[in-house]
């Protein structure tokens, strides 16, 4: 009784800070900490007039100082899941707001506040609460604690709309399955380029870029572009954006990128400028001539589709993309191996005046 009467003294800021991270720890360390806080006040039973209040922050101290040099599956899997969007989405668009967390999660505002005060408290140089932002940016001397922000990782979680990159379940396939996927060489650029890629196109600004452009010229060139959307070809990931210099929307392989600076500046374009973007065009292929009737039957079963043509709708920027990564044969003639090239253009005259350059 006389342990809970001092308990009740504790300062209520404490008491919250100690609960909430007895919260999120799994139960061998919730019970590890809890013996410790027991034993700690216990011992400082003499100094009556200063025991609590002391005890209290010194506490604090100490189980934040343990808890934040423990390796983060210690936490529980859900609220590695929440730090985890935390620190990406601020990385990587530059804020983070409770209704971030809550719309993502489904969860209530007073519970989303609980995670970005916990992830504030495990990683205090973290973010820096911005006013005129109505949420957290990234501080100064930002460092990954819950992530691992690899561009790699992270434009894989985006295109699939993932929380994070911590939703893959480590220790082996949770389905008992073995697969594999084929590798390519890495083509991204530093994080903290596609940081400021990524940031320009969510805030909406402009972005001065280094590029190491394939066209003959001697010196790579500063540019000036409006970033709307990322594009995974497969093979490399490029953004669409608008270029001032030239006046239109172009596409600037992400791994080209040497130097990258937001500007302060709005973007006066957007996707919706974007005629290549928002148009779609519908692809008439085929299988090749060449192949055996046979062949070319188990290539309709092969793409799911019953009739004479296959058809697929991509958007006009994308065109020439999607011809390569199909491997189609659009000579006029259609004279390339059907061994290697199974698939024919049929329509290939309307496609050609918005990807010449991928026609053969």
């Amino acid at each position: 009784m006389a342990m809970l009467f001092r308990l009740r003294s504790l300062n209520i800021r404490d008491i919250f800070f100690i609960v909430n991270i007895f919260y999120h720890l799994d139960i061998f360390y919730l019970f590890k900490y809890y013996t410790l806080a027991i034993g700690w006040i216990h011992q400082r039973r003499i100094h009556q007039n200063i025991t609590i209040r002391v005890g209290a922050l010194r506490l604090s101290t100490l189980v934040a100082s343990r808890y934040s040099t423990m390796n983060t599956k210690n936490l529980k899997w859900n609220t590695r899941q929440r730090l985890s969007y935390i620190e990406t989405k601020a990385y990587y668009t530059g804020r983070v707001s409770r209704s971030d967390v809550a719309q993502t999660f489904a969860m209530s505002d007073p519970t989303a506040t609980k995670d970005l005060k916990l992830y504030n408290d495990l990683a205090p140089e973290n973010l820096t609460y911005k006013q005129s932002e109505f949420g957290f940016v990234p501080a100064p001397n930002f460092t990954q604690a819950f992530s691992d922000l690899n561009p790699a990782l992270v434009l894989r979680s985006i295109s699939q709309n993932y929380p994070s990159p911590w939703l893959a379940v480590e220790g082996g396939s949770i389905f008992g399955l073995s697969t594999l996927t084929l590798p390519h060489p890495t083509r991204l650029p530093d994080k903290a380029i596609v940081a400021q890629l990524t940031r320009a196109m969510h805030q909406g600004k402009k972005l001065n870029i280094l590029y190491a452009s394939l066209h003959n010229r001697e010196h790579d060139q500063h540019r000036i572009i409006e970033p709307h959307s990322l594009v995974n070809t497969g093979l490399r990931w490029h953004a669409r954006a608008y270029n001032e210099q030239h006046f239109d929307f172009r596409d600037f392989v992400l791994s080209r990128i040497l130097e990258a600076e937001l500007i302060g500046e709005s973007a006066e374009s957007s996707a919706d400028h974007d005629e290549d973007w928002i148009e779609t065009l519908t692809l008439q292929l085929a299988p090749h001539p060449g192949l055996t009737p046979r062949q070319q039957l188990n290539l309709h079963v092969d793409f799911s589709e019953d009739g004479k043509t296959i058809q697929l709708t991509v958007r006009r920027a994308l065109l020439g993309y999607a011809l390569r990564s199909l491997s189609v044969d659009t000579t006029a003639d259609q004279a390339l191996d059907p061994n290697a090239y199974q698939l024919v253009l049929l329509n290939r005259e309307e496609m050609e005046i918005y990807a010449d350059w991928a026609l053969m």
